[in-house]
């Protein structure tokens, strides 16, 4: 009897740390979009280009790895390890950055915030088919209002620039970012448990170096870029592409892809607050209504996560 009543506690306390950890990768990686659209300007402003933003970035990460490998003498990732590694490089380290970098050159963080809402439920979605995770029908409906929910505001925001009813070709990059991230997302949380969170992010961010430097070299500034935008690079190379991951895989292995997904509903608000001060943008009314909406499937999705209780 006693064997029975120890597992669940020690699955409960697992998850609570795994939910706790998420929310910290959460904070982190909402500083990204307005951070990137920073460091990239905009059409009217450029500063550095999406290109030169997504190499340097993850080649900055993997100076940091490379030191951080090397000081804990950490073993090299197993044949197994490798495959899972790669789509997470191939998803968090090029696709997501590059695809986020050039969407923020046509449109405000804000609006990315609410499109990138549904990277919660993409990773869910991901993690349910990768990783066998179950979770409710209701799940899966919440998850289609969401997107839908999405679309509606992308067609409305169009009409109002006056480009009719019709997604924007931006619109489009902030989805693939999405589901690039997702897929990244679960193949590092998949090989967190025998790497460690630590290792999975700098072995990701050290296979990337012979792709990300001579990215970086070829795509250097050739223009004078203002200060702030240097900075944000860094924020975003060594934060949104390292540090960050730490917790986030962490908390992905411990508490359930599917489930820890979900904290990211916290996510648009962080995004759409902090651009107010960095970037001078305003709270648009629609935008944050759309976004809340949007938070509310999120949430409603995460509490039908569990399978169904069986009734005694």
């Amino acid at each position: 009897m006693s064997h029975g009543t120890a597992l669940p506690a020690t699955r409960m306390s697992d998850a609570t740390l795994g939910l706790w950890l998420g929310l910290v990768g959460v904070v982190v990686f909402a500083l990204t979009l307005p951070m990137t659209r920073l460091a990239t300007g905009s059409v009217d402003a450029p500063q550095l280009s999406p290109w030169f933003v997504t190499w340097a970035r993850a080649a900055l990460a993997g100076g940091l790895s490379i030191v951080y490998l090397l000081v804990t003498r950490s073993r090299r990732p197993t044949r197994a390890e490798r495959g899972p590694l790669l789509l997470s490089l191939a998803g968090n380290a090029i696709g997501y950055p590059l695809l986020l970098g050039w969407a923020l050159r046509h449109v405000p963080s804000g609006h990315a915030a609410v499109i990138t809402a549904l990277l919660p439920l993409a990773t869910a979605a991901v993690a349910a088919w990768l990783m066998h995770q179950r979770a409710r029908l209701g799940f899966w409906v919440f998850a289609v209002l969401g997107s839908a929910l999405v679309v509606v505001y992308s067609l409305l925001r169009a009409a109002q620039a006056g480009h009719g009813f019709g997604l924007s070709w931006a619109d489009a990059l902030l989805v693939g970012a999405v589901l690039a991230a997702s897929l990244g997302y679960v193949g590092g949380a998949k090989v967190t448990p025998t790497l460690g969170a630590e290792r999975v992010i700098s072995w990701v961010c050290v296979m990337a170096l012979p792709i990300t430097v001579p990215g970086a070299l070829l795509t250097w500034p050739d223009q004078p870029i203002a200060t702030a935008s240097w900075w944000a690079l860094v924020y975003v190379g060594v934060f949104s592409m390292w540090a960050g991951f730490f917790a986030w895989f962490r908390g992905l292995a411990l508490g359930g892809a599917l489930r820890v997904s979900q904290t990211q509903l916290l996510q648009p608000f962080v995004s759409i607050l902090a651009a107010v001060p960095l970037l001078g943008e305003s709270l648009n009314v629609m935008t944050l209504g759309f976004a809340l909406a949007v938070v509310a499937t999120v949430f409603m999705g995460r509490r039908m996560a569990a399978p169904p209780k069986v009734s005694r």
